[in-house]
């Protein structure tokens, strides 16, 4: 389980052989939430936007480095 950026108690993690639709994780130490990669939109978990905002800020400025990655985790061969 990848983890490509923390920030204090929060990081962006992927996992590899995951589901679809492509996604990453954003965990903190009491929420999980499930972001997909194509629009940054939240698919599962619940936090406040406080508790995401630099992460999401961070996935925006580097969506194209999160999508290779996530290619990366999960070809099928």
């Amino acid at each position: 389980m990848p983890t490509l950026k923390r920030f204090g108690t929060t990081s962006i993690r992927l996992y590899a052989d995951d589901h679809h639709p492509p996604h990453f994780h954003i965990v903190g130490n009491d929420f999980q939430v499930l972001v997909r990669i194509a629009d940054l939109a939240i698919i599962a978990g619940v936090a406040n936007k406080a508790q995401i905002a630099e992460a999401m800020a961070w996935a925006m400025a580097n969506r194209e480095t999160i999508a290779l990655k996530w290619v990366e985790l999960n070809e099928r061969g």
